[in-house]
């Protein structure tokens, strides 16, 4: 049975793929994050890490990797720079001094309390060129390839699972 001829290899099927758009978009992402949020020179993992800390006050880095679903050897160096910054202390856990627990100092509140209507106009400028409509119907959607793929992540969210072990709810 003769085989079906390939498809011709082009740059238009790279464009039309649902993982270079993706891509595109976080690279777009990230570039308006940073435009807004220049002033206060966090990248939006950090931002993520110090929202994280700020509502689980006393979270280990284990937990906060799971709760932000980041890689936790890279995450290692998002806390020594948000530290370097003076926005989060390290505490040793009560029960086993190896295990550092992490907490925002003022200053790490007060940039959180700052960032907010940067991070807001960010966020809005992401969805701005779509109609309303449109913007509500990709979040539905984006929110369901995220929570349906979740598993095939290199680093699954585990908020639930992270949180559980604080003794705190979601």
């Amino acid at each position: 049975m003769p085989s079906k001829p390939a498809a011709p290899i082009t740059i238009d099927a790279v464009y039309a793929a649902p993982g270079y758009l993706f891509r595109r978009m976080q690279q777009i992402a990230v570039s308006i994050f940073m435009e807004e949020c220049k002033a206060f020179d966090l990248t939006p993992v950090q931002y993520a890490a110090l929202i994280a800390i700020h509502t689980h006050p006393g979270i280990d880095a284990t937990r906060l990797s799971a709760v932000i679903a980041f890689d936790r050897s890279t995450l290692g160096s998002v806390i020594e720079r948000l530290q370097a910054k003076d926005y989060i202390e390290r505490k040793p856990a009560p029960e086993d001094k190896r295990i550092k627990l992490l907490y925002l100092t003022k200053s790490g509140a007060a940039i959180l309390r700052e960032i907010i209507p940067a991070v807001e106009r960010a966020q809005a400028r992401m969805l701005e060129p779509l109609k309303p409509a449109d913007r509500k119907a990709l979040m539905g959607l984006l929110t369901q390839l995220v929570d349906l793929n979740n598993e095939a992540s290199r680093v699954p969210l585990r908020a639930e699972d992270a949180l559980e072990h604080l003794g705190k709810g979601g």
